[in-house]
Order: structure tokens, then C-alpha cells, then sequence
């Protein structure tokens, strides 16, 4: 007999050994108990959660000559057939490769027919959702209307893929993600049976990693195994997963912390002579500052040893809960960086070597640091003094746009408002209604206008731009002098865009939308994150060089 892999093997043939869908299983059980069994089921829920495995003990129960309590005996004639395959009225098809009408239609000819030795003739249809809209409406009268001899049980992982028709149609059941104490448990039994000794740490590790998924931790055992040692730890998982040891993780998360980048490129190099691969590990680092940002939070945090919640707790001292959420947030797009990079060594490098300089993480908030300005001034409570200190209370890194502050008169009552780089300003403030037909002439206006509406940082980027109508739905807007990293965030924000477009629509009668030009050839469109790298390397003095 051949070879039959973990999760074949250890497959539940009972509800009872269904692992954490209790709340399933007490309703099929009853429901077989009482004779109230439903014509159609949808099983719902992710991979390896159970489905197909209720799915063909629930075809079982109900066809079973000797059932005890809603369980097949799996003793009898009909249970052996189902189990060993020979049984013709219990049908299993994969939707994914028989998704053709021609597929349902020979179902609706069957269906016709008696069972030859069980009760019911059942149709197990495994990733419903694949089936094409002819497949779905040459079902769904045979669903509605079935013979009494015929029961339908559906499954599927994206329920909403299927039409309204069918799921109302459907008694739904969803099957939820099992716990990792629930897969830990289950996978002490596989062990015990298959006389495979496994510390409780290389338990939880497994746990985590097969992400609800019971199925995927059987794989995950079974790859463990296939050396031919029935010895299981820590170390032989993450090796095998090519997950870095957490004394890399831990030593790299505190260079970051410390601003050490010396400490942090000797682990990227260890990690990279090791070949392990820069996204698994990302992603542990990623992993482990919110497990400090959760025990800072709550104390708590799991499938860690003394030595290592030491470790955490010793950082966790260290650091803000505000930066923790900070460094999630750059290691996720640095993330998306190496994604759609050639150079993922090297984006991986300059991403850790930025979060290790202290200046440059102090630039992160600058747009939420303008946000702040620009609702203070717009709240019309801004003097000279108070408007001056809160300036300055807000540092500007060298890499952005230098905001100059002045102080001018926004209207003949008025108190005085801050504005930046603002060399004068002769712009008439009439009401924003009386724009001219022509945009260009028009155009001064609608700038002073952003001004009188508090958005003072936007205004000052728009001043001396020209504007240019394109065709009936598309505005340009032209600068002449280029765009600035920071201007380019504060045009791109959207409440900003949605303030522009708004009066650009109001100036030319009908809805339009702005698109931004820059004069200078292909300054904001060859923008590539290699150019950051470059620029990062270059102000840090590192020799970094970008291999095409």
C-alpha cells in the first residue's frame, strides 16, 4: 500500500474528532437525531478548517444502518463503502475542475434515478464558488426543488462568489479558524499515534504558523518527519520553514531601537549568508514588535520562553508605544517596497538603515504635523505670538521643503495667520463665485481662495503654477519650477485634491478633474524607490551601488 500523507490519515471520521466546530457539529448531530435533515447545506470557511471532513461524516450519519447519537457507526455496509470509495450513492466533485454546465446537467439526469443501497444519493460539491453562472442556474432548480432521496452539500471559502439564488437556497454553516490551543491538542494525538516526540514550543510554532488551519499544520508535521527523525524542536521547524532564530530577530529589533545601524547590517548580513529569505524574516520582525507593542499593553504575550519574554520586557521598557505602532507601519511598507523591487536586498538593507537613523525617522510625521498647523490657523485663534510657537515647536527635516513663516492680513477685519514662502501676495478677494469664464484668469482667484479656506500649505505650493484646461473633464496643473518631495505629499492628500477639484468645478460650470504637470521632464514620474535608496545611501555615506 502506498504512502498516505498526515492529513489523509488522521482525517476525522466523527464528529467528535472534529477540532474546534462544536458549534457545527451539536446542530448536524441533532438535526440527524430528530430526522430534520435539510435537502441543501453550504459549509463555509477557510482551508483546512473542516469542511470537506464534516461534509462526508455528515453523508454517512445520514445513510448509516446502525447510527448512535447523530454518529456514523462506520461499521457498517454503507459506511465501509463510503470510507473505502466503492459506495456510488455518495457523490464528491471538485467544482474547481468540473465547473461546466454539462457537469451540473448530468447531476440533474442522476438525480432522477433511486439510490442502489443508501438511503439518500448525496452530492458533495467542493469549492462551489468556481462553478460558472450557466453551472450555477442549471442547479439552482434541482436545488430548490429536489427529490426526497437527494440531499446537496455545498463548500466553499468564498461564499460570496455564489449568487443570492443558492445561498438562500442553503442552510449555511461557518466553519470557523481553529484556535492554537485546538490545533496543539490535535496534533499531541497525531504525535502520540505516530510515536513522534515534539517539544511544546516546536507545538505552538506550528500552531501559529498554520494560521487556523488544521490541514496545514498535519503538512507542516509531516514535513518535520520526512528526514527520517521522529525528534521534533524548534530549530528543525524554523530550518525547515527558513525562518531566522530569534536571537537575529530580537538582536535586529533592538539595533533599530538603539539607532544602532553597525549592529543592524552584521545581522542582515548573517541572515543573508545563512540564505534565509528576507521576506520570512521581515515578517518576523514585523511579528515581533507587536508582540513587545501587545505585552507593553497588557503584560501578556505567548509562545515565548523566560529568556525571551526577558528580552521583550527589556525593550518594551525602552521604547513608546507610539513609535512601536510607528515601526509597524514603516517595516509594512518596506514590505511593499521589496514586493515590487528587483533589488530586494538592497531596498531590505536601506529600509533597516532608515529606521536606524534618528533623523530621518523624526521627518515620518511631517504631513501630520502640517495637518496640525494648518487646522490651528484655520480655526481663526492664530496670533502672531501663539501662531510663531507653535512653528516652531514643529521640526523640519532638511530633506523637505524649508517652511519660511510670515505673518499677513487675510481680510480687513482680520487677526494674522501664518503663511509660508510667501513672497506677496496681490490676489483680490472677492466672493468665490464671481470667477471669470477663462480658467487661466480665473486661476489666481482660486488659489487666494484656498487660502481664505485655511488650506495655507497647499496654497503656498500652487503659487506661481499655471493652469491649463485640456478637454471638457481634465484640468492640468503646471509647475513650472518643479515638485518637491513634500509638495508632492501635500498635493497628493486627498481632502486637498477634493478641496481643488471643487472650486476648479465651480470656476468652469461642470465637474472636472485636475491632473499635476511638473515642467521639469520626468522629475515626479521617474520617481522610483531606488531613488530614495540612492539618496539614503548617499546622505548616510554608505557605498550602496543599484545594479540594473
Amino acid at each position: 500500500m502506498g504512502y498516505t500523507a498526515l492529513y489523509r490519515k488522521f482525517r476525522p471520521i466523527t464528529f467528535s474528532e472534529l477540532v474546534g466546530q462544536e458549534h457545527i457539529t451539536k446542530t448536524l448531530k441533532n438535526q440527524i437525531i430528530s430526522d430534520r435533515v435539510g435537502h441543501a447545506y453550504l459549509f463555509n470557511g477557510g482551508r483546512g478548517t473542516g469542511k470537506t471532513s464534516s461534509a462526508k461524516i455528515l453523508a454517512r450519519a445520514i445513510n448509516c444502518l446502525n447510527p448512535k447519537d447523530g454518529e456514523p457507526c462506520n461499521e457498517c455496509e454503507i459506511c465501509k463503502g463510503a470510507l473505502n470509495g466503492s459506495l456510488t450513492d455518495i457523490v464528491e466533485m471538485d467544482a474547481a475542475s468540473n465547473n461546466s454546465v454539462e457537469d451540473i446537467r448530468s447531476i440533474r439526469e442522476e438525480v432522477n434515478f433511486l439510490p442502489t443501497k443508501a438511503k439518500y444519493r448525496v452530492y458533495i460539491i467542493d469549492e462551489v464558488h468556481m462553478l460558472s453562472p450557466g453551472a450555477f442556474n442549471a442547479l439552482l432548480k434541482t436545488l430548490e426543488e429536489p427529490p426526497e432521496h437527494v440531499k446537496f452539500i455545498l463548500a466553499t471559502t468564498e461564499p460570496q462568489k455564489l449568487p443570492a439564488t443558492i445561498l438562500s437556497r442553503c442552510q449555511r454553516f461557518d466553519f470557523k479558524r481553529i484556535s492554537n490551543e485546538d490545533i496543539i491538542k490535535r496534533l499531541e494525538i497525531v504525535c502520540k499515534e505516530s510515536n513522534l516526540e515534539i517539544t511544546q514550543g516546536a507545538l505552538n510554532i506550528i500552531a501559529v504558523l498554520s494560521e487556523g488551519a488544521m490541514r496545514d499544520a498535519l503538512s507542516i508535521l509531516e514535513r518535520c518527519v520526512q528526514d527520517g527523525e521522529n525528534k521534533i524542536d524548534e530549530d528543525k521547524i524554523k530550518d525547515l520553514i527558513g525562518i531566522p532564530k530569534i536571537t537575529f530577530i530580537h538582536s535586529i529589533t533592538s539595533a533599530i531601537i538603539e539607532y544602532d545601524i553597525d549592529k543592524a547590517l552584521e545581522n542582515i548580513e548573517e541572515i543573508l549568508n545563512q540564505g534565509k529569505d528576507l521576506n520570512n524574516f521581515l515578517w518576523e520582525i514585523i511579528k515581533y514588535v507587536k508582540d513587545i507593542l501587545v505585552y507593553k499593553s497588557s503584560g501578556k504575550v505567548d509562545l515565548y520562553n523566560e529568556e525571551e519574554v526577558e528580552n521583550i520586557k527589556n525593550i518594551a521598557n525602552n521604547i513608546t508605544k507610539e513609535r512601536l505602532i510607528n515601526l509597524i507601519y514603516e517595516l509594512s511598507n518596506l514590505e511593499n517596497d521589496m514586493k515590487w523591487s528587483t533589488q530586494k536586498t538592497i531596498v531590505f538593507q536601506a529600509g533597516i538603515i532608515k529606521l536606524c537613523c534618528k533623523e530621518i525617522g523624526n521627518s515620518t510625521n511631517i504631513e501630520e504635523r502640517v495637518e496640525k498647523i494648518e487646522k490651528f490657523l484655520k480655526s481663526g485663534k492664530a496670533t502672531t505670538q501663539v501662531a510663531a510657537q507653535v512653528v516652531n515647536a514643529i521640526p523640519v527635516n532638511k530633506n523637505f521643503v524649508n517652511i519660511q513663516n510670515e505673518v499677513n492680513n487675510t481680510n480687513e477685519n482680520t487677526k494674522k495667520v501664518i503663511a509660508t514662502n510667501i513672497k506677496s501676495s496681490t490676489i483680490s478677494n472677492s466672493d468665490t463665485k464671481n470667477y471669470s469664464k477663462d480658467l487661466s484668469k480665473s486661476w489666481p482667484k482660486i488659489i487666494n481662495d484656498l487660502k481664505q479656506n485655511g488650506k495655507i500649505v497647499l496654497y503656498t505650493n500652487l503659487i506661481n503654477t499655471k493652469v491649463e484646461q485640456i478637454d471638457d473633464n481634465v484640468v492640468e496643473i503646471r509647475f513650472q519650477k518643479g515638485i518637491t518631495a513634500f509638495g508632492k505629499t501635500i498635493l497628493e492628500k486627498q481632502d486637498n485634491i477634493k478641496e481643488l477639484t471643487n472650486l476648479v468645478s465651480i470656476a468652469c460650470g461642470k465637474d472636472m478633474q485636475i491632473r499635476y504637470i511638473s515642467d521639469i521632464k520626468n522629475q515626479v514620474a521617474s520617481h522610483t524607490p531606488e531613488d530614495d535608496i540612492q539618496k539614503l545611501a548617499n546622505d548616510s555615506n554608505i557605498p550602496f551601488n543599484i545594479i540594473d
